[in-house]
């Protein structure tokens, strides 16, 4: 008996089959016979390819009952791309006129259930903890009507959610090449109309319709619209915006945020210092093999905010045992960690020789010169538990590190209500 041809078999096998395709791929498809000629049209194939693509991490379905799948697809096509971590630079910050604004060096993008919410990420200021603030920044998701939309939320609303429930300002989440991120305010801040017609994009010389109104509304205030407590809110939220004077942030990437088993020590870090508090490490791997340190801090904060820490050109790691001078200058070596677990347990694996970045701003430090090695030479050791600590010669402590976060999860989050 012959095998049936793709066009005899159901319906339902057909959508099946073709939800592995890309657009580009069903637009060729759809080329080859009159038959097919719908099929970039169909409503149940978008569905069928938003659930293969991102159903293992949201519910396309529940992400409104008015937003298309085609539309759905375009929207979670470039927005997947935020998904992880993302580092601050520049010395700009949402509130730069706020006398008390914190700046947060990471963004951390993670997928819902109905949307894709972005969260400010900074280390825990109580001393001794290894506990990572997470504050709600940025809401990207669908509008009641089914438009794309995304907010941002004000540094005196991070008590809050971010969501549909909270006070949100409309900004712009755009991509300046695959590594660089801008948010920014949806065209500046305008009052009345004008700023309803900014936020939800309408054409300028177009007058919003009600529906428009009512779902801007819905958005900004956690009452309802046609309240008079409403308005209160909306305009006390306009004078809180001027004065916070919100500008464009900017993010680059962080690519490799978690360890491989080729390159152990990659990734995002947190370490408690010397003075007791808690920094946070980025770890990469360049292509000839070497690796470098930064500490990442904030980037107006002098030397911090994206200073390096420690380097070396060869990644080999010596294997245990070790020579009794290399366990010696373990030994020696009080441990900073905020854990209350014993070190005894702790076991070294294997370790790594590092050198310090002041030899690569203060040469004289290094052996030349009549200089002393032990000013730039270090040690990094990988615990069995995959972890490591690192430290120099010219110290007697050494920091040891954990995991930011793990199968893109944060490990030791903390409310930044709490704070």
């Amino acid at each position: 008996m012959a095998s049936p041809s793709f066009t005899e078999l159901p319906d339902d096998i057909q959508v099946n089959i073709l939800s592995f395709l890309t657009p580009s791929e069903i637009s060729a498809v759809a080329c080859t016979s009159h038959r097919f000629s719908p099929l970039p049209g169909l409503p149940s194939l978008w569905h069928a390819m938003c659930d293969r693509r991102w159903g293992q991490f949201t519910s396309p379905a529940s992400w409104g009952p008015n937003c298309t799948s085609r539309h759905l697809y375009r929207a979670l096509d470039q927005w997947e791309n935020l998904i992880g971590f993302w580092r601050r630079i520049g010395h700009g910050h949402g509130s730069a006129t706020g006398a008390h604004a914190t700046c947060h060096p990471l963004l951390f993008f993670k997928w819902n259930s109905n949307c894709i919410t972005g969260s400010q990420v900074s280390p825990c200021t109580e001393p001794g903890s290894y506990g990572v603030v997470k504050s709600p920044f940025v809401w990207l998701g669908t509008s009641p009507d089914g438009e794309m939309v995304s907010y941002r939320q004000l540094e005196e609303d991070l008590e809050s959610e971010v969501g549909p429930g909270s006070d949100l300002v409309p900004v712009s989440v755009s991509f300046v090449g695959p590594n660089h991120l801008v948010v920014e305010p949806n065209g500046g801040f305008r009052s009345g109309d004008e700023d309803m017609e900014v936020a939800m994009g309408i054409e300028s010389g177009s007058p919003p319709d009600r529906a428009t109104l009512e779902m801007y509304q819905y958005f900004a205030n956690r009452t309802s619209p046609c309240s008079e407590k409403g308005v209160r809110r909306q305009r006390r939220r306009e004078r809180e915006r001027r004065k916070s004077g919100l500008v464009a942030e900017h993010f680059v990437r962080i690519t490799h945020y978690c360890p491989t088993p080729t390159r152990p020590l990659e990734g995002l870090w947190k370490g408690i210092c010397e003075n007791r508090s808690l920094e946070f490490y980025l770890v990469a791997y360049d292509d000839v093999g070497g690796i470098t340190c930064r500490r990442v801090g904030e980037p107006g904060a002098q030397f911090s905010g994206y200073s390096p820490l420690f380097w070396t050109p060869n990644a080999d790691f010596i294997e245990a045992p070790f020579s009794k001078e290399e366990y010696k200058i373990y030994t020696s070596r009080e441990h900073i960690t905020g854990d209350s677990s014993s070190l005894e347990e702790r076991l070294v694996s294997r370790m790594l020789f590092i050198n310090s970045s002041y030899d690569l701003v203060i040469p004289d430090l290094a052996g030349g010169s009549g200089g002393n090695l032990r000013n730039v030479e270090g040690r990094v050791w990988e615990y069995d538990d995959g972890t490591f600590g690192f430290g120099f010669l010219r110290n007697d402590f050494i920091i040891d590190l954990k995991h930011i976060a793990l199968n893109g999860q944060l490990l030791d989050s903390v409310a930044a209500s709490r704070m």
